[in-house]
C-alpha cells in the first residue's frame, strides 16, 4: 500500500487491493492454508489502511464537513467491530471451524464500510477540500500506513493524539514480529 495520488484515490485503491485479496479467498476451498495466509494479509493492510485513516482523514472529516464529527464517529465504530473480527480471526487457521465465519465476517463488515465511505464520506470531502489539501492528506496517509502496526490492537486508542504515539511504537512491534514469523509473506 502506498500508490500516490491524493487521499481519496490513495484509500479508494487500497479497497481495491483488499476486495482482491477477499475475492481470492473465496476462490480458494475450504481449509486451503493458503487461505489463513492470505487473511493475515488482508489483516495486516486493513490495520495499516484503518490507522491512517484515524490520523489523518477523520480528524479531516471533524474539521471540514458539517455535521463531520458523528460521521467520524460512526467511522470508527466500524473500524473498532472490524478490528475485533480480525483480532479474533488471527487466532484461527485455515481449517478452524470458525476461520469461515471470521472471514466471511470480515469480508461483509469491510464491504459495508467501503461501499459507505466510498458513496457518502470520500465525495462530501471532495466538495469541500482544496486539491492541494487532498493531496497533503493523501501523502500524510502514506507515511502514516509505512509506521503503522500490522495486527489487530482492539484496546488501542482511535483519536489523536494518543493514537499517534502508541501506533508508532506498536508498528515497530508487529513488523519485527512479521520478519520473525514470516506473516504477510508470498508463500
Amino acid at each position: 500500500m502506498g500508490h500516490g495520488g491524493d487521499v481519496i484515490t490513495e484509500l479508494t485503491t487500497d479497497h481495491r487491493e483488499v476486495e482482491k485479496l477477499f475475492t481470492r479467498i473465496q476462490e480458494l476451498p475450504p481449509g486451503d492454508p493458503e487461505r489463513k495466509r492470505l487473511a493475515d494479509q488482508v489483516t495486516m493492510e486493513l490495520v495499516r489502511h484503518a490507522v491512517a485513516e484515524e490520523e489523518y482523514l477523520y480528524p479531516a472529516v471533524r474539521e471540514h464537513l458539517p455535521e463531520g464529527g458523528p460521521l467520524a464517529d460512526k467511522e470508527l465504530e466500524d473500524h473498532a467491530a472490524a478490528e475485533r473480527t480480525m483480532k479474533e480471526l488471527e487466532s484461527c487457521e485455515a481449517d478452524d471451524p470458525r476461520f469461515d465465519t471470521m472471514i466471511m465476517q470480515l469480508m461483509a463488515e469491510i464491504r459495508e464500510h467501503v461501499a459507505d465511505e466510498e458513496a457518502n464520506l470520500l465525495p462530501r470531502l471532495r466538495e469541500v477540500c482544496s486539491q492541494e489539501r487532498l493531496e497533503e492528506l493523501g501523502e500524510k496517509v502514506r507515511q502514516a500506513k509505512k509506521m503503522a502496526p500490522t495486527r489487530p490492537h482492539p484496546a488501542a486508542p482511535d483519536t489523536p493524539p494518543a493514537n499517534k504515539l502508541l501506533d508508532r511504537g506498536a508498528g515497530m512491534v508487529d513488523r519485527l514480529r512479521d520478519t520473525l514469523t514470516g506473516r504477510g509473506k508470498q508463500g
